[in-house]
């Protein structure tokens, strides 16, 4: 091996070595504090605050709004059943109306087709219902009309009708209206025919008694649909035909 091939060893320390102190000139190190140099003072800084975190207003009113339906929900179901109870307990039927007479006290027209009329109208209402009452109540409107004139006007007795009970009234009914020229020809014609439609309509209000309990207020809703023969003063009127509907209202 020549020698220009040689391994020659290198001081590593030598070169690693800083060139300038560490420790100034003129001071002194010591691994020991220097008792009469105080320590600074400690420090304690408080933790940091954290904020708490933000209410979600949406979830809130997600709660709220679930809560609600739910309550909603319940009562429902249980008016449902109190109601489903309560129709197998009394089996409720809706009443029956008729107008059984029809009779006219006073009719007259004058030259201007003004007519004033007074009728006696005689109406069976009948309560099929075991255990549930009936009160009629006051504000009740009835009406006979022709041609949608309202001919005479009335009003149902307030009283009170118990369990499987038909009762027979009779109401006076009266009014006046104006007629015009053709509708006076229309009913002077069905006069001589013998046959004169009318409408019996009745508006009245009610409240059922179930058991010892007087609740819910409905209006009772009657329309019948008469042929009568005749607009002759006092005289009994035949009533050819006779079909009546009734509906309740809350």
């Amino acid at each position: 091996m020549t020698d220009h091939q040689r391994i020659h060893p290198v001081d590593l320390e030598s070169q690693n070595k800083p060139t300038a102190p560490l420790v100034p000139q003129g001071s002194s190190r010591s691994d020991k504090p220097d008792p009469a140099i105080p320590y600074p003072p400690y420090r304690q800084y408080p933790p940091s605050q954290l904020r708490p975190p933000k209410r979600r207003r949406g979830n809130c009113f997600c709660r709220c709004l679930c809560c609600t339906i739910c309550i909603l929900i319940l009562l429902v179901i249980i008016i449902a059943a109190v109601a489903a109870a309560l129709y197998f307990i009394f089996d409720p039927k809706l009443p029956k109306y008729s107008v059984d007479r029809f009779q006219i006290t006073q009719f007259s027209t004058n030259s201007s087709n003004f007519a004033n009329a007074t009728f006696d109208v005689t109406v069976t209402a009948e309560n099929p219902n075991k255990g549930i009452g009936i009160y009629y109540e006051n504000g009740s409107k009835l009406n006979v009309l022709y041609s949608d004139y309202s001919l005479a006007g009335g009003s149902f007795p307030a009283f009170y009708q118990g369990h499987k009970n038909t009762t027979v009234l009779t109401v006076v009914m009266a009014g006046g209206v104006q007629l015009g020229g053709e509708v006076m020809n229309s009913l002077q014609q069905q006069q001589q025919a013998g046959m004169i439609p009318v409408e019996f309509k009745g508006e009245i209000p009610v409240r059922i008694k179930l058991g010892a309990l007087k609740i819910w207020k409905f209006t009772s809703k009657v329309r019948c649909d008469l042929v009568i023969d005749s607009l002759t003063e006092n005289s009994q009127i035949k009533i050819k035909s006779s079909s009546c509907k009734f509906s309740l209202k809350l």
